[in-house]
């Protein structure tokens, strides 16, 4: 059987990508299902070895037609020169903005190129992108909308127990109201259950989130409940799919977590990730909807604060490399 290639973006230079992504590859067992790889700096990684004291060989590559996967060895590909003399770990950095968005912009042409069939992403750091001049890139998401032409795109985060897809992510809360409509909550309900049943999940189940307190109080503390979310509901249900709610906020990430629903659809960034971090932050996870292949990872930040001092926990990058397999694989549950 040929193992599907999975590269796996290193993020921001000086942050904890390369740091998590030595400790991930040490173990062999993420050999056994996939041939993954990294697109980075190989100075950077050999600095993270070094600081960790993980025992892994680093070899350069120039394509992904290179690769000879095996346990104990981290093959990189390494689009642009990076000069890690002059890293400052944990500080924004432009030099590392680049190199960031250099990474994963790689990785998504070699994906649209079929020489590579998934990316599990590394953390960027967005201040750093936006000095590296690319102002109009909010994040990974932003980037794959650029490059894939991509109309409709969503964020689905998941842990154990728990999936919440998310109407929006990057706006101001103000933002973020404005854009809880009936149509786009029904499109993102399309695009949500579609994707649920691509990647393994039979006849998705999917709660929606309430917008205000107690879901409105019939209509005294918001009339969104009213007028936008319950008839979004009632059009998804009408095209067959099988969507409830609304349910408050207070109370449906709880009934999801104990297995009623198969996904949650939170109203604006805070609502969906709060729950999902409270949950089980150590192994939640990123996916992308709405682009035609698979993009999975880690559901944190690139962690300055603790950068370069070996404490940043691998084990997000193990789930995203795990479920980028079984989403291919039309296997997630």
């Amino acid at each position: 059987m040929v193992k599907p290639r999975l590269a796996v973006t290193m993020g921001d230079p000086a942050g904890v990508g390369a740091e998590i992504t030595v400790k991930t590859f040490a173990d062999p067992a993420i050999f056994e299902r996939a041939a993954p790889f990294v697109i980075g700096s190989p100075a950077c990684l050999r600095i993270a070895r070094a600081q960790t004291g993980v025992s892994v060989d680093i070899e350069l590559i120039e394509s992904p037609d290179e690769l000879t996967p095996r346990a104990g060895v981290i093959q990189v590909l390494e689009p642009v020169a990076f000069d890690a003399s002059t890293l400052q770990v944990g500080a924004v950095a432009a030099a590392c903005g680049h190199a960031a968005v250099q990474y994963f912009e790689t990785a998504v042409r070699l994906c649209q190129e079929d020489q590579v069939q998934g990316v599990v992403t590394c953390p960027i750091n967005k201040e750093a992108v936006h000095a590296a001049g690319y102002h109009g890139d909010i994040g990974h998401q932003e980037i794959l909308a650029r490059m894939t032409g991509a109309t409709l795109t969503a964020t689905m985060l998941m842990t154990t127990g728990l999936r919440v897809a998310h109407l929006s992510t990057h706006k101001s809360l103000a933002e973020a109201v404005s854009y809880v409509r009936k149509p786009v909550l029904l499109e993102k309900l399309r695009l949500t259950v579609g994707c649920l049943e691509r990647w393994g999940i039979e006849s998705p189940k999917v709660a929606v989130a309430a917008l205000n307190p107690h879901g409105g109080e019939g209509g005294m503390l918001g009339r969104e409940e009213i007028e936008e979310i319950a008839p979004a509901v009632e059009a998804a249900r009408a095209a067959g799919m099988d969507v409830v709610g609304p349910y408050p906020a207070d109370s449906i990430f709880y009934r999801a977590a104990n297995g009623e629903f198969d996904a949650v659809m939170a109203l604006y960034h805070d609502q969906g990730h709060i729950a999902i971090k409270m949950h089980n932050f150590a192994d939640s996870i990123t996916a992308t909807m709405g682009i035609p292949f698979v993009r999975t990872s880690v559901d944190h930040g690139t962690a300055f604060d603790i950068a370069g001092r070996n404490l940043a926990d691998p084990s997000g990058l193990a789930r995203a490399l795990d479920a980028a397999i079984d989403m291919m694989n039309g296997s997630l549950r």
